[in-house]
């Protein structure tokens, strides 16, 4: 029998009305259809301070630190959608990958992320529609030893790029963010087998 890929979807931004939320949830779709459990969420339900290591000595893990780590520990990967923050992927993200990463008790290194995949998209309102922060994320993500699928998408000229009920007004480029979530599915079915 072959393992139902388990993706954790969420987008890189806060903003209610984010066009990376949007693009998550196309994303999300497509590894619906190829047979992955996903659960999307909003990681403004997740609020977290910036981090710092003093806080983290007196207070220990936020909960909502906690949270995260416990649903990336039971996902196989992480679809995720990024904005562009002057040319790098968002702060929002860098924060609760630092947060999720550090070890208490029990816990080995990086254990919510090793061993995972990913895959990525973006847009921004830009030309190059987010491009330029994904090879950042993907170097951040190999470096805690999460495999990021080779096929990624970044949707320019966002403001464009969305009908009002949250679909994307060019198919085509729908069917090719649709199928990062499809790849990423794919992938981790092969690799669990």
């Amino acid at each position: 029998m072959s393992h139902t890929p388990k993706i954790l979807a969420f987008a890189g931004s806060a903003r209610e009305g984010s066009y990376n939320k949007k693009l998550v949830k196309i994303a999300a779709a497509g590894a619906q259809k190829a047979g992955a459990e996903v659960t999307l969420i909003d990681l403004r339900d997740y609020p977290l301070p910036v981090y710092d290591m003093d806080l983290e000595a007196k207070e220990g893990l936020p909960e909502n630190a906690r949270k995260l780590k416990a649903l990336f520990k039971e996902h196989d990967g992480f679809l995720i959608s990024s904005p562009e923050h002057n040319g790098l992927f968002s702060t929002m993200i860098k924060n609760v990958v630092d947060w999720a990463s550090r070890q208490e008790e029990g816990e080995k290194s990086l254990e919510c992320f090793v061993g995972k995949f990913a895959g990525l998209v973006a847009t921004s309102p830009g030309a190059l529609g987010g491009l330029r922060g994904l090879p950042h994320l993907r170097s951040l993500l190999m470096g805690i030893h999460t495999q990021v699928i080779t096929n990624q998408v970044a949707v320019p000229g966002a403001g464009k790029a969305f009908n009002g009920d949250g679909s994307m007004t060019d198919e085509k480029l729908s069917a090719r963010v649709e199928k990062v979530g499809a790849d990423l599915a794919e992938t981790i079915r092969k690799m669990k087998a």
